[in-house]
């Protein structure tokens, strides 16, 4: 049977940050080609030889000159064969969580700028990425329910009023706070450091840390982390 194929396979990558109770993704503009001067997420062609996983994160160093700790396979958009104008190209898309106020992008490779945005406030995007960042940010809010994802956007150490207001802002909705330091803490999975955050007003906040460890060890002996935010 004869084979008649020109398919070209790419990564791309949605890289969610957080800071000042924003969640943000990095985006950069694109230098050359069809979509020259327009925003897009990170990504580009899978070289021969290299697997998915060297592919995305050689991407993330080149274009914004970054690397991730938390890299999770999102899916694979392929279905739309003219997605690409130049030819075929079948995408997969990860998504990756990084505490943002450590992390400046820097433009390289063929990328003319590399920048945070706010979620909320997206520019128009090249190809259809668009698409793809709607699918990453509806995971999110939805692992945020099962999977304590959101340690991976703080800082080591972080006040509890910035777990609360991180939940908040990534699920776009207020949450009963009572409730939910009673659930998290009932975990045992972040642990108080002893140290305290300076305050120019009131009392001085308790710092806390989240203990992956600990959460491994509960994962391990079948406890399920469950967050009800109905």
């Amino acid at each position: 049977m004869e084979l008649n194929q020109n398919i070209k396979i790419a990564v791309d990558a949605i890289v969610f940050g957080y800071s000042e109770n924003k969640l943000n993704v990095l985006l950069i503009k694109q230098k050359f080609g069809v979509f020259k001067d327009h925003w897009a997420l990170v990504g580009g062609f899978v070289k021969d030889g290299e697997t998915l996983d060297e592919a995305v994160n050689r991407e993330l160093r080149e274009e914004a000159g970054i690397t991730v700790n938390y890299l999770e396979q999102l899916y694979t958009f392929g279905d739309n064969v003219h997605r690409d104008p130049r030819f075929r190209v079948v995408s997969v898309a990860y998504f990756a969580l990084v505490n943002s106020t450590a992390l400046q992008p820097i433009a390289d490779s063929d990328a003319d700028e590399a920048r945070w945005f706010s979620i909320n406030d997206i520019p128009p995007l090249a190809f259809d990425h668009d698409q793809i960042l709607k699918l990453a940010y509806q995971r999110i809010q939805a692992k945020l329910t099962y999977h304590p994802i959101g340690f991976d956007l703080l800082p080591k150490e972080f006040l509890f009023s910035d777990l609360e207001n991180l939940y908040c802002s990534i699920l776009n909705k207020e949450i009963d706070r009572r409730n939910f330091r009673k659930k998290i803490l009932s975990f045992g999975i972040i642990e108080d450091t002893g140290e305290y955050a300076p305050k120019s007003k009131g009392r001085p906040a308790k710092l806390y840390r989240f203990n992956q460890t600990k959460y491994e060890q509960l994962v391990q002996e079948g406890i399920f982390f469950e967050i009800n935010f109905a």
